[in-house]
């Protein structure tokens, strides 16, 4: 498949008070990428950040659940399975370490409805498959498990 590569411009939002004490200076990051809307974002509100702003814990969360999504949706349309409805309600844990901290593990809990006479068994199966084929899953050094739910939407 070759390799494929990403490239993003990202800009520290200063503020002109630079970083000469750490309860003062801007968490605000932003980052642009040619032809899409720009990202800003922040720490977490934990390290002093914007509570309203996306944090990089949130974005890697949201990486390894679209990913997911991603991925099961390709794997069941190739396979002809129906997906009508797809949501996740996706956690992750970090864990401090002194002065940095890491990832304990990523829950995603995908919940999946289907169209009528579709292999209900088979896609409940497909989430492994889907969890096999994602690249940001297969980056990631913690485990990503997964709680997904398979619901038959209801003849009419």
């Amino acid at each position: 498949m070759g390799h494929h590569d990403y490239r993003l411009a990202l800009r520290w939002d200063d503020r002109g008070v630079g970083t000469v004490d750490y309860r003062t200076y801007s968490r605000q990051f932003r980052v642009t990428t040619p032809g899409k809307p720009e990202l800003v974002g922040s720490a977490d509100p934990h390290f002093r950040g914007d509570a309203q702003l996306y944090n990089p814990e949130e974005l890697l969360v949201i990486a390894l659940s679209s990913c997911h999504l991603l991925s099961y949706l390709a794997l069941a349309a190739r396979e002809r399975i129906e997906v009508v409805g797809y949501t996740d309600e996706a956690s992750g844990r970090m864990i401090g370490d002194g002065d940095g901290g890491r990832f304990a593990h990523v829950v995603l809990r995908p919940q999946v409805t289907i169209a009528p006479g579709a292999d209900e068994a088979r896609a409940l199966a497909l989430h492994r498959d889907a969890h096999a084929s994602c690249y940001i899953a297969s980056s990631v050094s913690f485990p990503v498990t997964h709680e997904p739910n398979v619901v038959m939407l209801a003849r009419p």
